[in-house]
């Protein structure tokens, strides 16, 4: 078996002091890791000390040398005109897998005439499409309505043994409907 891409050993993560930790656990290829917890017990703050964008204050967190990751945010940055269509959007963003045909219907349309749900599921294939080695998704349910939630995570098992994701929701349900596997955090 190879190196893990993502390993984390005794992690204490936070800015000016700590907010979550200790904790451990390995992200390898092809898994879908969910990552649940109450809002506030700093499910975000992991996928940015993995980011590099918070700070480790104990432990270890290694990322397999070479490692490119693609992240999406809890809200994908949308313009109140993007008056492109959604197959420009994908190219722009740099997915370079076809989506999934329940998504043909929005491609053709203008980005900024999509609803808030269509436009995070294209936002999340944005970056599932493309070619980083871990994505992380903060909170890819945010304006889903039940149906969206269940496409989501339909695309997300199609993502297991392919891509690894590393994902955080509040949603117990969606994680384990979504995911390899699900790990518990907070308090």
């Amino acid at each position: 078996m190879s190196d893990p891409l993502l390993e984390a050993r005794g992690l204490t993560v936070g800015y000016g002091g700590p907010v979550l930790g200790p904790l451990s656990l390995n992200v390898e290829s092809g898994e879908v890791v969910g990552v649940w917890g109450a809002n506030g017990c700093g499910k975000s703050t992991l996928l940015k000390a993995v980011a590099g964008q918070a700070r480790v204050f104990a432990g270890e967190l290694r990322r397999r040398p070479g490692l490119t990751l693609g992240w999406q945010l809890q809200q994908p940055l949308r313009l109140p005109e993007m008056p492109f269509n959604g197959h420009d959007y994908l190219r722009y963003a740099g997915a370079l897998r076809q989506p999934p045909p329940r998504l043909a219907p929005w491609l053709d349309r203008r980005v900024d005439a999509l609803s808030g749900g269509q436009f995070q599921l294209l936002a999340v294939w944005a970056i599932l499409g493309g070619a980083a080695d871990l994505v992380l998704l903060d909170e890819p349910t945010n304006n889903l309505d039940p149906a969206g939630e269940a496409l989501l995570a339909e695309i997300l098992r199609g993502e297991q043994g392919r891509r690894a994701v590393l994902l955080v929701s509040h949603e117990r349900a969606f994680l384990q409907a979504a995911c390899s596997r699900v790990l518990e955090v907070g308090p």
